[in-house]
């Protein structure tokens, strides 16, 4: 059995699923194959453009900073208007599940780690929780969820920011194991689960009821990102009544549910733009010919099934996401086989200090300015594969807090460039 496809999307996290929608909206068929879980359920659900450059001071304008970028950025590579072609269509996506779109300065939006953090779009859910925002401002946490200190980073938090921040952490209500998900934490405030039948005691009651003794002059109540997972602005809504003061999410690390809610929200745009998905299934092989791919091999239990294809976009992940693997034998991309340069030197991967710059933090393909990836020579791998998102090298993502912008600009490039190229 051969499937065809106009455009092939490799990979389903945030480019991946962006290079599939710009694809569609083209007119074409359109395939999305992703093998394992993508990175969108770990990530904090912050969608951040760029925050830092050579420096430990946030940027305000992100724009401005674009065009001093390295030639090799993925930003210099797309322009700063694909930038923000990219993140309206994100706003388009998404809707009201996110706010920021109207500026392009930068929010300071706190973290689980009593940090701030520079990016351009966030949950709504945490927008009452901006730092540029003075309320005074108490940060909850339960006993059940040991990965949020709320009295540490209230602590961290108070010593960076012009306002009164407090942690206090108090149980969660009704009878939950200690390791209780999230989701199913989530799950009770979804459904305000009773735990007093006679006294009809809901759990968005008993938690305000708990939270009341230690307001005192607060005028904002964050907590960890866990109201809801079916309706969180209902949650929010119902606590903000009880306790009389705006209510807000702290964003998380994995797992997290603003990036489960994001992953939702992008498949579903999917299904509403005709994209076919398939994911659990492996690519393990391809052939080419005259410098073009033809076909992309999925193994489905162990059966070899051929994507015949026009066009494919790479959109694995780097390093974290396992779309570029290092081994003894040195740094690869494993799907296609495209070029990953890097200092035959290991020594030259790394420098000592735990903050440097790292070098090995910028691997990745490298492209031409349609996104192609590049062999050793400089010259195009294939004619009708371009890259986007984390595989991409040139910058460091972490460093720079750019990852979220780099995936939806490039994606957005390469889907229609391949949509273009039919």
């Amino acid at each position: 059995m051969a499937i065809e496809d106009d455009v092939l999307v490799v990979g389903g996290g945030l480019a991946g699923t962006t290079a599939a929608i710009a694809a569609a909206r083209g007119g074409v068929r359109v395939r999305l194959v992703t093998y394992k879980e993508n990175t969108l359920r770990n990530a904090s659900g912050l969608i951040d453009v760029l925050g830092y450059v050579d420096t430990d001071e946030p940027i305000a304008e992100p724009f401005d900073a674009i065009p001093e970028l390295p030639d090799e950025h993925p930003y210099r590579r797309v322009g700063v208007d694909a930038v923000r072609e990219a993140l309206s269509l994100f706003d388009e996506i998404v809707g009201e599940l996110y706010e920021g779109s109207h500026t392009e300065t930068n929010a300071l939006s706190p973290t689980y780690g009593g940090r701030v953090k520079p990016t351009s779009r966030y949950p709504a859910s945490a927008a009452a929780g901006l730092a540029s925002r003075s309320e005074g401002t108490l940060l909850v946490g339960f006993e059940t969820l040991t990965t949020f200190d709320a009295p540490l980073a209230a602590e961290r938090l108070d010593s960076s920011v012009p306002f009164d921040v407090r942690g206090v952490t108090i149980p969660f209500p009704g009878d939950f194991r200690s390791d209780a998900r999230i989701t199913r934490l989530a799950g009770a405030l979804d459904a305000d689960e009773l735990l007093d039948r006679d006294e009809r005691v809901g759990t968005r009651e008993a938690i305000a009821a708990r939270i009341a003794d230690h307001l005192g002059d607060a005028e904002r109540v964050g907590f960890p990102a866990i109201l809801g997972d079916d309706d969180p602005r209902e949650v929010r809504e119902s606590l903000e009544a009880e306790l009389g003061v705006p209510v807000f999410e702290v964003p998380m690390g994995p797992p997290s549910l603003p990036g489960m809610r994001l992953e939702d929200r992008l498949y579903e745009a999917l299904e509403e733009e005709g994209v076919r998905v398939e994911s659990g299934n492996p690519v393990v092989d391809f052939t080419e010919e005259d410098g073009r791919i033809t076909a992309v091999y999925v193994d489905r239990g162990r059966r070899r099934v051929p994507y015949h294809v026009e066009q494919v976009v790479l959109a694995t992940g780097g390093l974290v996401g396992k779309g570029i693997d290092s081994s003894r034998g040195g740094v690869e991309e494993p799907v296609f086989g495209c070029h990953v340069p890097q200092p035959e030197d290991r020594y030259e991967w790394f420098h000592d200090g735990v903050f440097d710059d790292q070098p090995y933090a910028r691997f990745g393909v490298r492209v031409d300015d349609d996104l192609r990836p590049l062999d050793s020579g400089g010259d195009p791998e294939f004619a009708n594969l371009r890259a986007a998102g984390a595989v991409l090298g040139g910058y460091d993502l972490a460093r720079e807090k750019s990852g979220s912008g780099v995936s939806l600009a490039t994606g957005l490039v390469a889907g229609r460039s391949a949509n273009e190229a039919i």
